[in-house]
């Protein structure tokens, strides 16, 4: 089932989410939800918060970014076959060099920011199944989990960006936190839903 998606402005996003048991409720239901929600929006990835619920779980599939004619070979080959659940993910190691990339966020419509990231990080986390997973991820895929485990810590994307430029897109936050847009995919903006 398709959900809206959190605006900007609404406080959920900037609230650091907490864990889950494998016995929280509907578990299974809420992540194929969250599958249904971002691929309904043509998302690479989707955190609980986006969708009202402050809990450390996000989706990643990064397939999309194969068909990008402007990717090399490394960034190819670090999103090939990248789809996952992350339930309470722990980054425990950040480093390589910091690389800027134009970022979007489906809570942000219609702003895009180049944002700096490092270029590989050590995750821990559980998946689906609540088994214990490590991953060490470098490009494209370590930039998808740092931008969405930003959500789960309360941090959007336009957090990473200077003063002088958030400035400049000060109006458009405003419109979006008004729900004064049109997006092709539901939203709900401060009690407000729209499609």
């Amino acid at each position: 089932m398709i959900l809206p998606i959190l605006g900007y402005g609404n406080p959920i996003l900037k609230k650091v989410a907490t864990d889950i048991s494998p016995q929280y409720p509907n578990l299974d239901e809420l992540i194929g939800n969250m599958w249904d929600t971002m691929y309904g929006a043509k998302g690479v990835g989707l955190a609980a918060p986006q969708i009202g619920l402050s809990v450390r779980l996000f989706v990643i599939d990064a397939t999309p970014f194969l068909d990008d004619e402007n990717m090399d070979d490394f960034e190819l080959n670090s999103i090939k076959n990248f789809k996952k659940v992350f339930i309470n993910p722990k980054i425990i190691e950040e480093n390589g060099n910091l690389w800027e990339f134009n970022e979007g966020c489906l809570s942000i419509p219609e702003i895009r920011e180049d944002v700096s990231r490092r270029s590989k990080i050590v995750i821990e986390y559980f998946d689906e199944n609540f088994q214990s997973n490590k991953l060490e991820l470098s490009g494209l895929a370590a930039r998808v989990v740092q931008h969405e485990y930003d959500h789960i810590e309360g941090i959007l994307f336009i957090d990473h960006i200077s003063s002088l430029k958030k400035r400049l897109i000060k109006g458009k936050l405003n419109n979006i936190s008004s729900g004064s847009i049109k997006v092709d995919y539901e939203m709900k903006f401060n009690n407000k839903k729209l499609k």
